[in-house]
């Protein structure tokens, strides 16, 4: 059976779309009948290689499901390769774990949750955001530059035994505290632990001699005086305020203001010196 047409009928083919014959009047006069057939470039069976140029869908949903990798909607499932650099100009959320087998380049990183780091562009860091935050670390750690203690800064950690550099940022070793004390305290110990008797000779009425030298002080304490003595004439302790002493050679004397003491010594008088004597 024919259909003959009142008026042409026109097939124009487009984009994706092949008419032949195209743009051709129909009128179905033709015999015997006329054969139009509309073609793709390519096949579409669910077993052939399919490409678009570009698919766009507005306000629909696509699945692709290829059992390894499923795009669905908005959303991505299973594993693939990203070959290739890409851009993303939008957030980019994972929930999962990220493994990154080549170099990480990034202008500034953040870890929050559990917890909280940030590596920035410049090479700071910063690990915790409140003071009570404990941060953890195993085996040695290495520090070039400064170190700030609750924004005090320290400089360095020295080990100098003689403690001579005075330095108001630096950290010293209990190597050097113990050489320190132990060069020091020997000394100190030693000086004042000394304590003798001497008794002294009449030179005259002001003047008493003991044949005995003081004491050196160490360099960290003062200097040897007559306060580091005692001195007693006939049992009976004398004033301090109006004695002086004097190393002479290995003579130590002893200098009294007779006025200011009250009265003048003779030869009978016995005056014994107890103190800071060397030996």
């Amino acid at each position: 059976m024919a259909l003959i047409f009142r008026a042409p009928l026109t097939f124009i083919q487009d984009n994706g779309m092949v008419v032949d014959p195209n743009n051709t009047l129909l009128l179905g006069t033709v015999k015997p009948s006329q054969t139009t057939t509309f073609s793709i470039g390519q096949p579409v069976a669910s077993d052939s290689n399919v490409g678009f140029d570009v698919v766009t869908i507005t306000n629909k949903k696509i699945t692709i499901n290829d059992g390894a990798l499923i795009l669905s909607g908005s959303s991505i499932l299973g594993s693939f390769i990203l070959a290739g650099s890409k851009t993303i100009s939008g957030e980019l959320v994972g929930t999962d774990n990220l493994t990154v087998k080549g170099t990480l380049t990034a202008e500034k990183i953040e870890a929050e949750l559990s917890q909280s780091v940030t590596l920035f562009e410049s090479g700071s860091t910063q690990f915790g955001d409140t003071s009570d935050d404990i941060h953890q670390f195993s085996g040695s750690f290495l520090i070039s530059g400064s170190l700030s203690l609750n924004s005090y800064t320290v400089t360095e950690i020295s080990n100098d035994t003689t403690l001579a550099d005075g330095k108001s940022n630096s950290l010293v070793t209990t190597n050097a505290i113990k050489n320190y004390l132990d060069d020091n305290t020997d000394d100190m110990q030693s000086y004042l632990r000394k304590s003798f008797v001497h008794t002294g000779s009449f030179i005259n009425e002001s003047t008493s001699s003991f044949t005995a030298l003081t004491a050196s002080a160490p360099s960290n304490l003062t200097s040897t005086s007559e306060n580091d003595f005692m001195f007693f004439f006939n049992g009976q302790i004398m004033e301090h305020n109006a004695l002086t002493i004097q190393q002479t050679g290995s003579l130590l004397h002893l200098l009294i203001e007779n006025d200011g003491i009250g009265y003048d010594i003779g030869a009978s008088d016995e005056i014994v010196g107890f103190g800071k004597f060397n030996s």
